[in-house]
Parts: structure tokens; sequence; C-alpha cells
């Protein structure tokens, strides 16, 4: 049984940002909730989503990359034109550990890696690399590993990680329920419009994979070194973060929000299929009916250049809870505030 509804959670604040912008650029409008999640009011637009870059092209920028990894990326095509007709607020960043645990506290929600009691995945320094395919130094599934737990120190300012996408409806549910607005996970259109904010290029600003460093908490020399086998497909240089990294830590791009790529693999709305560009509607898309698996957002701090770009799709299970996957909320814009 949940808790009544908390009163204090009816307030949601008009806050100033500090984050940085394309010069001259306007200050965000910015909301915050009693979570003490801030939200990012994002506008109406069209643009370009996905992309047709072909292997050869891909192949300049990532020549460390073998030839198969440049060719199975057809998912991201046809190119095709998205018209977002609503604004709505976006999470100024991912939800935090922090944020999580004020939930669970208040809702008397069990997360499923918990509730199941398989536990998530995470990261194990001494761990045989032979027993896995990936050969990684990821274990799991194990009741040793949630997300209070995923094999490195966090605190309260990190992305949370070992989240299911049930996880993240459930909390998505609960805020609406408690605050009168509507919550939910952004769409992959949203998603992806709001990477971009307004920039054609694989990274928004930029197609330079070492431009990652000052926007992205991504696979570098730091986290490069509990993985020398991989070091081909490290950045050149080093962020400060072998791991997760503080929420807001690298720069905000042109909507004023921050690790849209990076820190942490971000949950959408959709379920994954690889032909649904193909008759994706132009207005407000909500991508397929059904199918078996939910699309993933944005890389994280374990993820390469190739695979960190706004275009790029993964996807998992609902019930896949790992140790980069995190979410990032949306909150429809019902006039409320402004």
């Amino acid at each position: 049984m949940h808790p009544p509804a908390l009163p204090f959670l009816l307030a949601f604040t008009l806050v100033l940002p500090a984050c940085s912008l394309l010069p001259n650029a306007p200050l965000p409008q910015v909301m915050e909730n009693a979570l003490g999640m801030k939200f990012v009011l994002i506008p109406s637009g069209e643009f370009l989503m996905g992309s047709d870059e072909s292997p050869d092209a891909l192949a300049k920028d990532y020549p460390h990359y073998e030839r198969q990894r440049l060719v199975d990326l057809v998912d991201e095509a046809p190119v095709h034109r998205v018209r977002i007709t609503r604004p709505f607020f976006l999470g100024q960043h991912e939800v935090t550990v922090g944020q999580f645990r004020k939930f669970l506290e208040a809702s008397g929600y069990t997360p499923e890696s918990v509730a199941d009691g398989t536990g998530g995945y995470g990261y194990n320094a001494d761990y045989d690399p032979s027993k896995t395919q990936r050969g990684d130094a990821f274990e799991g599934r194990d009741p040793q590993y949630s997300w209070r737990n995923p094999g490195f120190t966090q605190d309260d300012t990190h992305p949370v990680l070992n989240v299911t996408w049930n996880d993240a409806v459930a909390l998505t549910q609960w805020l609406s329920q408690h605050e009168g607005h509507t919550y939910r996970l952004p769409t992959e259109a949203e998603w992806e419009y709001a990477c971009r904010a307004g920039g054609t290029a694989r990274y928004g600003r930029t197609n330079e994979p070492q431009s990652l460093l000052k926007i992205a908490n991504t696979f570098d020399a730091d986290a490069a070194k509990n993985w020398p086998a991989w070091q081909p497909y490290a950045l050149q240089g080093a962020d400060g973060y072998a791991f997760t990294a503080p929420v807001g830590s690298f720069e905000a791009n042109a909507f004023g929000l921050h690790d849209m790529l990076g820190n942490a693999w971000e949950w959408v709305s959709d379920w994954h299929d690889e032909t649904y560009y193909a008759r994706s509607p132009v207005n407000d898309p909500l991508g397929p009916d059904t199918g078996s698996v939910r699309v993933r957002r944005g890389g994280s701090w374990h993820t390469w250049s190739l695979y960190a770009r706004c275009s790029y799709r993964n996807w998992n299970s609902a019930q896949t809870r790992y140790t980069l996957v995190g979410m990032r909320l949306l909150r429809e814009d019902d006039g409320a505030g402004r």
C-alpha cells in the first residue's frame, strides 16, 4: 500500500539556471519540483531525425572501428522530417540517485532489481572476463547490485543506474498523481529533438568525436584504464571521470540540457523497430504500437564515441537493469507557472 499524497509535492518552482549555453543565447525557462528535479522548457519546432551517413563517411572519423560496426546502423535511416507541435518540459539532468531515493521513500515503490530478488549488474575489477562473452568486468544479475550499488562509488548527485523501463514509468506515474501534472518518458523524437537543440551534426553542434571531452562523459583515457583491450576506441584525452560524473558536470547544449550524451543511457517511451523511420508520421511520432524491446538513447560513461551520436538507437527489454542505464523525465507543458 502506498502512503497518502504528500502536500509538499504540489509545489513547482520557477528557478534561474546556471548553465553554459551558446553565446548570446537566452537563458532557458527552468522549473523545479519538490524532488529537486529541474525541467527546461523545450519549444515546439521541426528537425531532421536520424542519420544516413555512409560507412565510408563514418570510417574517416572512426578509423579504429571494424567495418561491420559502421554498417550495422541501418535503423537510423532514413533521415526524415519531424515536427514537434507542442512545447514540453524536459529534465535538465538525468534523474539522480538522491532524487530516486526520495521517490522510493515517499511512494513505497520497490525497484524491480529488488522486488524480483535477482538484483542488477555491477562493475567488478576482479571479475574473470572469460566468464562473459563481453569480456568487460561487468557481472550480474546479482542481488548485491542495484540502484544503490553499481559496483563503483556514487553519491546523491550522480545519475541513478540499474533502473528498468518499468521503474522509470512507475516514477512518472507517481509524480503525475502526486503533483497533478503529467510526467512521462520522452518519445524518441522528442529526445532526439532536445539532444540536437537546433544542431544538425552528430553531436548536435559538431561532428568531431574529440569534442565529446567537453560536452559528455563517455569512454576516454580515464575509463580505458579499466578496459585496456578497448584502448583503440577511447577518446584521446581524459575528462576526469572513469565512471559516472555528477549530473551537470559538462557543458549544456543550446536548450540548456546537460548530459544528453554520455553519463547514463536514458530510457524513452518507444518500442524499437528498425524499419519505423520509413513510415514515421511527421507530427509528434510515438513509435510503433507494439514491440518486444524499449529504446534507450544517449550513451553512457562507458560508451564509445560512435555510439554516443544524437541519432544512435539502442534497446533492451523493459525489465533490463544495467550499470550503464538511467533515465530522464518529461513533464508535459500545461501552462502552469509560465
